[in-house]
């Protein structure tokens, strides 16, 4: 029912059908595979910026366990006060915090998530705890990273475990008789101690806002698909143009050439100046008119003799 409802059709009509069904699934391929092309990008790009955090962190923090720590160290017994430069982490935080005073990197975050921090600031939540703990339950896992919802934002973090490595840094975490005066008097002696050697007791975490770069990616896949879709409705309305005017014009004028010689008017003629498939049509139409007249002038002629 279907194919014969097509072939009763105009031409025109046809054309346009097949037309607009290439249109649609022109749209619907490109904009699966732009959507995956973008979306990959916008995944990458955020990774990098993730990556690209974390390690400038490892170097913040490097730098202050070898060169800011050693010219600290030996204060941390004399001072009232605990002086936290000397840990890599504040360093790290800080430095970080530093940056997000940045508009561009003001969504940005930087935290070791601790399961029982000496600053309070550094505690673990729900989530970051969990992380913790799966670090803790599989040693040979050495990065988890993904998106998760906060505040209506999409997020992309990296998390990886953090182990005591060095005996150095029990000094101020095994018990409170053994660390610095300074820090006990600066943050109690409630937290931050019971550590052990190789214990993974924190998750270092960078999140970086991902809903911005996706938008940006979702915009540009629609940007492309609006120009992809200009330029072939552009195609479409001049394809349709060059069809009335190279085809079913002509082949409407040699329709009504048809129907006046089938009715006996064999004095209209019918020009076609191109040299294309209707062209040759039409000489080929009006070569059958011209036979056609000479035809029935003969008839006649026949006739007026025989009378």
């Amino acid at each position: 029912m279907t194919i014969k409802y097509f072939k009763n059709l105009k031409l025109g009509i046809k054309l346009n059908l097949i037309l607009i069904l290439i249109f649609l699934l022109t749209i619907l391929s490109s904009g699966l595979i732009l959507s995956d092309i973008l979306d990959t990008k916008a995944r990458d790009e955020v990774q990098d910026k993730a990556l690209l955090a974390m390690a400038t962190m490892d170097s913040v923090r490097s730098y202050t366990s070898s060169r800011i720590k050693p010219h600290l160290v030996e204060r941390l017994a004399t001072e009232p006060e605990f002086l936290p430069e000397t840990v890599p982490a504040y360093s790290a935080r800080e430095v970080f915090e530093g940056l997000r005073k940045n508009t561009d990197y003001q969504d940005f975050f930087y935290k070791e998530a601790t399961l029982n921090p000496t600053n309070l600031r550094d505690q673990a939540d729900d989530f970051e705890s969990k992380l913790v703990e799966r670090f803790r339950n599989d040693q040979e896992l050495n990065e988890i990273s993904g998106y998760r919802n906060v505040d209506s934002e999409n997020i992309y973090y990296v998390a990886r475990p953090m182990a005591i490595k060095k005996a150095s840094c029990l000094q101020c975490h095994s018990t409170p008789e053994k660390a610095p005066p300074s820090l006990i008097n600066t943050y109690g002696s409630e937290n931050g101690f019971g550590w052990k050697l190789n214990e993974i007791v924190a998750s270092q975490m960078i999140s970086v806002p991902a809903t911005k770069v996706f938008a940006i990616a979702n915009k540009l896949k629609w940007s492309i698909m609006g120009t992809i879709s200009l330029f072939f409705l552009a195609a479409i309305a001049f394809i349709n143009l060059f069809l009335f005017l190279a085809i079913v014009r002509p082949i409407q004028k040699m329709s009504k050439l048809a129907t006046k010689v089938s009715t006996g008017e064999l004095e209209t003629e019918f020009h076609h100046e191109d040299n294309d498939e209707v062209g040759s049509l039409a000489k080929g139409l009006e070569r059958m008119r011209v036979s056609l007249q000479m035809a029935m002038q003969m008839i006649d002629e026949d006739q007026d003799f025989a009378s």
